[in-house]
């Protein structure tokens, strides 16, 4: 036995080893790949903004429809850099992390965790710059709309594995695995998912 696997602090993803996260792993990771596109899309944008304040893009596609009207805004750049900035940071830690997953690789408890702390942070980050587009700065960016899709994705994803494999607790599993076994994260997403392409259909077209 390996001394990392007899660190009690260790906690391998049994069920993942099984495939029973396979999906889940996927669904992760093809998301995670669409995001980081989108987030290199929209740094490529924001450069070009900082060298011409006036420049437009190809998904300048209306009056309302502007990846460079919110590109402008103060929202954009709200830790003083490109928000898209973060995305070419995280997006490919959680492409490793579904990779080595689905190559049966194991995680720590802790690690698993971690994770979903930082991710939580970016799924609410996400809503609400997508609370800001939609009522304050009243642009719809495509690419932008895209990362809140993805992020929603990788974010019930992780939660899902992290519940079933028991990193939040015991009470925790026992409560939600039977909903989980009846996929109503999936119900519950694709509601979520449903509202907010009603709201942008609403808004926007």
């Amino acid at each position: 036995m390996s001394r990392l696997s007899a660190d009690p602090a260790f906690k391998p993803l049994q069920t993942t080893m099984g495939g029973q996260h396979r999906i889940a792993f996927t669904e992760m990771l093809l998301s995670s790949v669409l995001g980081l596109v989108a987030s290199l899309i929209l740094s490529v944008e924001a450069l070009a903004l900082a060298a011409d304040p006036d420049a437009t893009f190809s998904c300048d596609i209306s009056a309302t429809i502007s990846c460079g009207a919110v590109g402008r805004s103060w929202q954009a750049d709200l830790l003083g850099f490109p928000n898209a900035f973060l995305g070419l940071i995280c997006e490919p830690i959680i492409i490793t992390i579904a990779v080595a997953a689905l190559g049966k690789v194991s995680f720590p408890r802790w690690f698993m965790l971690g994770a979903q702390a930082s991710y939580t942070v970016g799924f609410l980050f996400a809503y609400w710059l997508f609370y800001q587009s939609f009522f304050n700065i009243r642009f719809l960016c495509p690419w932008c709309l895209l990362i809140t899709v993805t992020t929603t994705l990788v974010f019930v994803s992780m939660t899902r594995i992290n519940i079933l494999e028991g990193n939040f607790g015991t009470r925790v599993k026992q409560r939600l695995e039977p909903a989980l076994r009846y996929n109503m994260d999936t119900v519950v997403t694709v509601l979520l998912l449903a509202v907010v392409a009603s709201m942008v259909v609403y808004q926007y077209v």
